[in-house]
């Protein structure tokens, strides 16, 4: 069986085209992680996986669960999700989408885990050295790890820059070995 998120692709592209078509990169954005969320409850995520669940009832549950302000094309985006029982993958199809857009828009989320707690002076500096590395427009989100003892690691999309104390010492480790 194919990886989900091989299959969960197409549909990403598929939405992203349509959104970018309609100049509405957002708007879909938002509607599709509210699909996701509710897919990921597991109430709903046991209605929607029932095999005696009927696809028209599921559409309907979903087009409530996610809000009145869905226009056409969301519509049909879900209802396609539905009929071919594909909302499962919403969750995945949200990550690719996202991953679309950032790069459509030029922007990177970062996340930066530190050992302690960063002065907005170091957010500055790893946010403007990352924005001249990256070449877009960088969002960061940081959070405390003690397990680090000390420095940070980076992580933009693929890319993982450790500069941790805990790595440091680990190599040390293996050197001396």
């Amino acid at each position: 069986m194919a990886e989900a998120i091989t299959v969960a692709r197409p549909y990403a592209q598929a939405a992203f085209e349509r959104a970018r078509e309609l100049g509405d990169l957002k708007g879909w954005s938002e509607k599709l992680q509210a699909a996701a969320d509710a897919v990921m409850n597991t109430d709903v995520r046991t209605i929607i996986t029932s095999p005696g669940a009927v696809k028209s009832q599921i559409a309907d549950l979903m087009l409530a669960l996610i809000g009145s302000t869905v226009n056409d094309n969301q519509c049909n985006f879900l209802r396609l999700l539905v009929e071919g029982n594909r909302l499962t993958l919403l969750p995945e199809i949200v990550m690719l989408y996202e991953a679309m857009r950032a790069e459509a828009e030029k922007s990177l989320d970062v996340e930066v885990a530190s050992a302690f707690e960063l002065s907005e002076e170091q957010k500055q500096k790893i946010t403007g050295a990352l924005k001249k590395r990256m070449g877009c427009e960088i969002t960061l989100r940081c959070k405390t790890d003690r397990d680090l003892l000390g420095g940070i690691i980076i992580r933009a999309g693929d890319k993982v820059i450790d500069g941790s104390a805990r790595t440091h010492l680990s190599e040390l480790a293996n050197a001396l070995a």
